[in-house]
Order: structure tokens, then C-alpha cells, then sequence
């Protein structure tokens, strides 16, 4: 959603009545993950897509009656094999849709947070009632604080559970159905170490959209690293003294490759004490049993030590500094979609 906030503010500063469409749900082959939003202009414009081709049509004409002040409705389509296959798919499936108008202008307190969340990357989660025609809405920050006053105290808490687990979802509060849309900050990835890998880790995850931080208080390493595509953060400082000012949580994905265990080893201790999603640790298996070792010595259990991905990567044999820092995203993506 945060690519179009552009033309959604244009929108709404010309007065125009437009609606959201959002995928609810899924079955088999869908074309879209549950989550998933499109907007529908007054002369029909459209913003993203729930199904790559398939239902849009059919939303665009729905979208008629919410865009003039019509109630809330649910949409579902089954997706044929014919259908499928023009969306790249191998086999149909079925895609579930709330359709409503957009709530802003009759909501403007909770659009302007929501509005300041997406800006700012900050996460919150949408609560929608889809149970009920006359639609209601709520946001929660990652801190359990509720804004909106159709806000449930029961259901913030799904919310919550929502927002750890990176799963947009539909729940059943009491005897209300509600949607709750998580709206994630941007993936946090710390690199720890600049060296080449290092540099092609930062590349690839630039690509596909995390924040990077690299760390490495050794100035000749991060000085001299070339990055083919910079980095959003580089800091000449021990991990301890950088880390702790960020939120090492479920959206943390953290990799140590300075082969220094002053360095590595910090960082580590700080990553398992915390909430971080991903841990990777670069190493042979050599390295990797010495530094096994020494967390055990310093204090830290077997169950910790299997939150730590080392060797990291995925075992695609890798040789080159490209291939390690692919075989490090492709794990770091399987575990970002986990829920997914």
C-alpha cells in the first residue's frame, strides 16, 4: 500500500470516492497472498491487483455501488485452470475479497496514523469487521496501542499475535468476523562485517527490499568494502554499541560475517537474548563448533544455539561471494514467508 499513497492522497484531496479491495483468504493455487490490496477509482482506476487479471473486472463493476456509499460485501471467485494459467499459475484456486469504500475521508483521525505508519515505515495492523455491512475499523501499534473507537480488547491481542507472526488474517471475534491487515515495516537486516560477501549480501537484499545496517568497527574493512549498491547504514562501532538502539524483533534478520569473534560473537549474544527472526552466523564447520564452544561456555543453551543458522545458507555449494550471499537471501526469504 505505501507505493500508492501518491495517488491515493490525489484522491482524496480532490474529493473522490474510491474503494479497497483486499484478499481475505485463499484456497489452492491463488493468485495473490491473503493480504493483498487494490484500489477503484470513481472512473474506474485502479491501483495494484488481488488476482494478476482474473476477478478485476468483476471487482471494477462491484466497486459502483460501494463507491457510491454502498455497504461493505464479501466477493469470492474460483480461479478455472484456464484462468490460472493466463496468471502464470499451473493450477486454479479460489480468492476471497472484501470490497468496502475506502474509510478515510469518514475516518480521517485513524487514516492520518495509518497514513504517518506507512511514511514513516513504522508497523501497525488494519482490524476491518467484514461480518457486519456497516464496516468499522481499528489500528494496533506494535505496543497494544489501539486506535479507533471500534477498537476490542480481545481482538488487539490477535492483532498483536498477527503482527509477530507477519500474518495478515481473518478471525473470529465473539460474533463478529474481523480482517486483520498487518502493514509490516521494511525487513531489518544487520550485516556484521564488511568484507565482499558482505557487499553482495547487501546487494541482493537491497533488491528485495530489506533495510541494511552494516557493522563493523574495523575502519580499513568498512572504509575500504566497495558496495555495488550501498548500503542504508554503515557503522564503524562494536555491535554492543550499535544494536541495542534498534528493535531486535520479529522483523530482525541478522547475519555475522566479520570472522572475528570480538566481533561476531557480541553480536550474537545480543541477537539470541532478543527477538530477532533470523540469525545467520558465516563460518566452516570448524569455526562454527569452536564458536558452538564458546556461547555453551558463556552460557547459552542447545535450544538457543538451534536459533542460529550456521553454517548460513541454503546448501547450494557455494564458491563465490554471489553465490554465498544467494544462498544467505534464499534462506532469509524462507523464513520471512514463513507464516505466508
Amino acid at each position: 500500500m505505501r507505493e500508492y499513497l501518491p495517488q491515493i492522497d490525489r484522491w482524496l484531496a480532490e474529493g473522490k470516492p474510491f474503494s479497497a479491495a483486499t484478499v481475505i483468504n485463499t484456497w489452492g493455487s491463488a493468485p495473490r497472498p491473503v493480504g493483498t490490496m487494490m484500489f477503484i477509482g470513481p472512473e474506474m482506476e485502479m491501483l495494484g491487483s488481488v488476482s494478476g487479471g482474473c476477478v478485476e473486472g468483476a471487482i471494477l463493476r462491484a466497486s459502483g455501488e460501494t463507491n457510491a456509499g454502498g455497504k461493505g460485501r464479501e466477493l469470492k471467485f474460483g480461479v478455472s485452470d484456464d484462468d490460472a494459467w493466463s496468471v502464470g499459475l499451473t493450477c486454479g484456486g479460489t480468492i476471497e475479497i472484501f470490497l468496502e469504500k475506502f474509510f478515510a475521508p469518514g475516518e480521517p483521525a485513524l487514516w492520518q496514523e495509518l497514513h504517518r505508519c506507512l511514511s514513516e515505515n513504522k508497523g501497525c495492523v488494519l482490524a476491518t469487521r467484514i461480518s457486519d455491512p456497516g464496516s468499522a475499523h481499528f489500528l494496533v501499534m506494535p505496543d497494544g496501542h489501539t486506535i479507533g473507537s471500534a477498537a476490542r480488547p480481545g481482538l488487539a491481542d490477535e492483532a498483536l499475535r498477527a503482527y509477530r507472526e507477519r500474518k495478515s488474517q481473518a478471525v473470529q471475534a465473539a460474533e463478529e468476523r474481523w480482517f486483520l491487515r498487518v502493514f509490516p515495516p521494511k525487513f531489518q537486516l544487520f550485516v556484521i562485517g564488511a568484507a565482499h560477501a558482505a557487499a553482495e549480501l547487501v546487494h541482493l537484499a537491497k533488491y528485495f527490499d530489506f533495510e541494511t545496517i552494516v557493522i563493523d568497527p574495523r575502519s580499513a574493512f568498512a572504509r575500504n568494502t566497495h558496495f555495488p549498491t550501498p548500503p542504508d547504514r554503515i557503522v564503524e562501532e562494536y555491535p554492543a554499541e550499535v544494536m541495542p538502539d534498534y528493535p531486535l524483533d520479529e522483523y530482525t534478520f541478522a547475519v555475522a560475517m566479520a570472522h572475528d569473534p570480538k566481533i561476531d560473537d557480541q553480536a550474537l549474544h545480543l541477537l539470541l537474548r532478543s527477538k530477532a527472526a533470523y540469525i545467520g552466523a558465516l563460518s566452516s564447520k570448524k569455526s562454527n563448533e569452536r564458536r558452538r564452544e564458546r556461547l555453551l561456555a558463556e552460557g547459552f543453551s542447545e535450544e538457543d544455539l538451534k536459533r542460529i543458522h550456521a553454517p548460513v545458507g541454503v546448501p547450494i555449494k557455494s564458491k563465490t561471494a554471489r553465490e554465498i550471499a544467494l544462498s544467505i537471501v534464499a534462506q532469509m526469504i524462507a523464513v520471512k514467508n514463513e507464516y505466508l
